[in-house]
């Protein structure tokens, strides 16, 4: 279908002339063209012309009476009544046929035309409307979908620190300031089957480049629990999943490693606590 554009909303107003054949040549020429690669023109073409078609049956004819033929007879034979020859003035003729057969129709026709215009424009602007419409829903259909998402991830993550907190083989250790960062202070809910919960306060803010990495400590090495998220208040609180082989834990240890983490810890000790 072509374009609703300038070009295209002038000469679909000329259908109806069209179909009339009422339309200059060169504008007939310039029609016949834009029909051919217009759907929507041809087929508001085919509508017009089965009205057309229809309006001539729907105005009735109308017989003359009798003594309008014998009056009209009398005037054209120059018949005498009387003395003097009565001499008849044409009427005007009744106006019920060709000018309604054909100036009727084209009348109906534009009114149709004019019509069917204003009921396609104000359908293009209910559809723009809807399509509004429907890119709001959309959009709140989204923001809701990423609210539920959002949710679901604080009540999955909800579910496992209480998971943690509620294990048969809950161990609380608590964590000391070291010399680095005396104020420090942390807390640590360690069970060998539901994972490890952490949670610390005024951690001094580090360099760039560096990150606080969590240990677990056993008689064998430090097990690396992983990176803590330190906001800018220096509080964190994690949960964090404990290897199935795991020792037994002898101490937690928070130290300051490079971006990313190490295998074994190597920086600063800013927070360390005895299991027993």
């Amino acid at each position: 279908m072509a374009s609703h554009d300038a070009e295209h909303e002038r000469l679909q107003e000329s259908a109806g002339l069209y179909v009339l054949d009422a339309l200059e040549p060169a504008e007939r020429a310039a029609f016949e063209a834009h029909l051919r690669s217009c759907e929507e023109c041809a087929a508001e073409v085919r509508s017009l012309r089965s009205v057309a078609a229809a309006l001539p049956a729907a105005a009735p004819l109308v017989d003359p009476p009798a003594a309008l033929r014998a009056r009209v007879m009398a005037a054209a034979t120059g018949r005498q009544s009387g003395s003097r020859v009565v001499a008849m003035t044409p009427r005007p003729a009744a106006r019920t046929s060709v000018f309604s057969a054909g100036w009727l129709s084209a009348a109906a026709l534009l009114a149709i035309s004019v019509g069917l215009g204003g009921y396609s424009l104000s359908l293009r602007q209910r559809i723009t409307g809807l399509e509004a419409d429907l890119r709001d829903a959309v959009a709140r259909l989204d923001r809701s979908e990423q609210q539920v998402a959002v949710a679901t991830r604080s009540v999955a993550s909800a579910e496992a620190r209480m998971a943690v907190l509620t294990a048969p083989d809950l161990r609380q250790v608590n964590l000391a300031g070291q010399t680095i960062a005396p104020r420090a202070s942390g807390r640590a809910f360690l069970s060998r089957a539901s994972g490890l919960m952490f949670t610390a306060s005024d951690l001094p803010p580090l360099p760039a480049g560096r990150v606080y990495q969590l240990w677990i400590v056993t008689a064998q090495a430090p097990v690396s629990a992983g990176l803590l998220e330190v906001d800018a208040g220096g509080r964190v609180a994690q949960r964090f999943d404990t290897p199935a082989n795991l020792q037994a834990p002898v101490a937690i240890a928070v130290t300051d490693e490079p971006a990313g983490g190490v295998p074994a810890p190597t920086g600063e000790k800013y927070l360390v606590g005895a299991t027993d």
